[in-house]
């Protein structure tokens, strides 16, 4: 491996009978809600009953995942950035993230953070990037922020801007989840989210989507429950409660949105004319 092509961290050495295949795991889920084949039976089980519940659920994956794709356009171009810690990164679907940025900026550094052993099994191709960038992967989760942050600070320099990737993730982080502060308690969502964004420099971003209920509250709650029936918490928010995500930050233009309204210009032909909702908020805001 080259210089510029650092080996997985010793926390993420693979251990396969940690895969667990009797439980559902969003990372695999989701695989299967794009078309993936990294996904093994009850994850397609889940995927299922949710899409039964909700036919769009597909489509609003896709929306999703095009709206990482224009976001790290936008800030790997406009915004200048050049660092990239993305937590909760799944399975490699391409373009995954550190191809859409060092397409933009060949230098760009990129870690990739997730939990899942199955993600593990692909982090040869997660860590393939440019020869003058770098890629690598850490096998953590979010719930523990200064892990994850020690660890980047071998590839991240914390002291110049960085963009913090939060695609899809804290839906599934409770307002009471999280590591405990040493006093019996323990962080959610919010706490996490300011934990990590403390560390950043100024000048660097938050880059963050989210389910909602907002916009067909039925379907969702019928997906809340069949996610917990598989042992998954599923916790989505209303726009304000998305939007407390970015308290002290600078939201940029368009604000938060539907993820189908940020900044479709940037779309690369991916992006079809929607006339439905789609049930997920994002947004791009700065440090000052």
């Amino acid at each position: 491996m080259s210089e510029h092509q650092p080996p997985v961290t010793p926390c993420s050495e693979p251990v396969p009978d940690r895969i667990d295949t009797t439980r559902p795991h969003p990372a695999r889920v989701y695989d299967w809600f794009l078309g993936g084949k990294d996904n093994y039976p009850v994850d397609e089980e889940l995927g299922r009953q949710i899409a039964g519940l909700s036919p769009d659920t597909k489509r609003i994956a896709r929306h999703n995942r095009w709206f990482m794709h224009r976001a790290m356009r936008w800030l790997a171009g406009e915004a200048g950035i050049r660092q990239f810690l993305d937590i909760g990164s799944g399975i490699p679907t391409e373009p995954n993230l550190h191809q859409i940025v060092q397409g933009t900026a060949p230098d760009a550094r990129v870690v990739y953070v997730d939990n899942d052993p199955i993600v593990l099994a692909h982090a040869e191709a997660l860590l393939s990037g440019t020869a003058d960038g770098v890629t690598a992967y850490l096998d953590a989760d979010v719930r523990e922020p200064e892990r994850i942050l020690r660890l980047a600070a071998d590839v991240i320099d914390f002291d110049r801007p960085v963009a913090l990737s939060l695609i899809a993730l804290l839906h599934f982080v409770g307002d009471g989840d999280g590591d405990g502060d040493g006093a019996g308690r323990s962080a959610g969502a919010y706490a996490l989210v300011e934990r990590l964004v403390e560390r950043l420099p100024a000048g660097s971003f938050l880059v963050l989507s989210q389910l909602t209920g907002d916009f067909d509250p039925e379907s969702v709650e019928k997906g809340v429950a069949s996610y917990a029936a598989g042992g998954v918490t599923l916790v989505p928010r209303s726009r304000r409660g998305v939007g407390r995500f970015f308290d002290g930050l600078e939201v940029v233009e368009p604000g938060l949105v539907q993820v189908v309204d940020w900044h479709p210009e940037l779309s690369l032909g991916d992006l079809p004319v929607e006339t439905r909702p789609v049930p997920i908020y994002g947004a791009v805001a700065r440090k000052p």
